[in-house]
């Protein structure tokens, strides 16, 4: 059997994916299972061992321009993956995407398969399912392996993810710099680009010290840079920068980019981070992660977004971050640090 799974989303979405490769692998260990992705996200699944083969499309419009190389390459692509012959070609999502439905549609599959509530788009495919709206996503996307014959278990895989050697080296010759060593620090990140799913300033102050005073560790402090404001990719300054003014001996500040702050993650002793991609690789590492999931009350983050994994836990509130209380974010991280011990 030779199947095709479809996956265009955003980084994290690409870790959630990987309990359906591993389960998908592990049913039919004799499948070729490739996977087309996005040029930005298929590096997330570098070293998975559940892929047989990769492919890539890149972004043929930005706003109004056409990238005209790209929209070649893609036709080139989509002839390509026709002479496959794919068994299945699944859109990998929790939710109905037209965009994915119809990448794999042009895969030319014997079978496709999707989520697809419009009349239009379930007559297009032979296998249209129904989303569920009150699962996980990682839930989701691996019951889209039911019309192959596989079961969902009671329990998922755990994500998988390696980390970039070159972050990884970025991390080593970092903390070297900075005179600290592997373990001896957490992460504590914001970023989640929505202002009110994330600690506010006090609360990452006290947060790293009560981390220096009760388990010896500093705080390496990472966010988004820019303003708040910012029309396409909001940042986190007017929160950091009295972070930083504190000038705490014991706060690390990191501006950086994605693959070397992953290897700092890697480095820390665990991490926490509010609902973002970040948090969802920090799942995967070896200290685990506490993800911060607020405003309950207008979205059920929790259920479809939470991390995941025997390393993840999670705090959620109804209302803003910035009614978690110290009591129960110390008493996650204390128990985070004891399975790490």
């Amino acid at each position: 059997m030779k199947i095709l799974i479809v996956k265009r989303d955003k980084l994290g979405d690409m870790i959630v994916t990987t309990p359906m490769l591993r389960l998908l692998r592990t049913a039919l260990p004799d499948a070729q299972i490739h996977l087309l992705a996005a040029e930005y996200n298929l590096w997330v699944v570098d070293g998975n061992a559940c892929i047989d083969r990769r492919w890539s499309f890149g972004r043929v419009r930005t706003g109004r321009k056409v990238n005209v190389g790209a929209a070649i390459g893609q036709l080139k692509l989509y002839l390509d993956l026709k002479r496959e012959k794919f068994d299945f070609a699944i859109a990998a999502g929790g939710e109905e995407s037209h965009r994915a439905l119809a990448r794999a549609l042009h895969a030319g599959a014997r079978r496709t398969v999707g989520y697809a509530t419009d009349a239009s788009w379930r007559a297009k495919i032979s296998d249209p399912l129904t989303p569920y709206d009150t699962q996980h996503e990682s839930v989701r996307i691996a019951r889209l392996l039911t019309p192959l014959g596989v079961a969902l278990p009671a329990v998922l895989p755990d994500p998988e993810f390696t980390p970039p050697a070159a972050g990884l080296a970025f991390a080593d010759q970092w903390l070297a710099e900075e005179k600290m060593a592997p373990g001896s620090f957490w992460v504590l990140g914001i970023g989640s680009r929505i202002p009110n799913h994330q600690p506010d300033t006090e609360q990452i102050l006290r947060w790293a010290k009560w981390a220096k005073e009760t388990h010896s560790l500093d705080t390496v402090f990472m966010w988004t840079p820019g303003p708040a404001d910012h029309p396409l990719y909001p940042g986190d300054d007017a929160i950091a920068e009295p972070v930083l003014a504190a000038r705490l001996p014991y706060i690390h500040p990191f501006r950086g980019g994605l693959k070397e702050a992953i290897g700092l993650v890697w480095r820390a002793r665990t991490s926490l981070f509010p609902n973002s991609g970040l948090m969802h690789f920090a799942s995967c590492s070896p200290g685990g992660v506490l993800g911060l999931l607020a405003n309950a009350d207008v979205w059920d983050a929790a259920a479809q977004w939470k991390p995941i994994g025997a390393r993840a836990r999670y705090v959620e509130t109804r209302g803003s971050a910035h009614a978690f209380s110290d009591a129960a974010i110390t008493a996650q991280v204390d128990a985070l640090l004891r399975a790490r011990a």
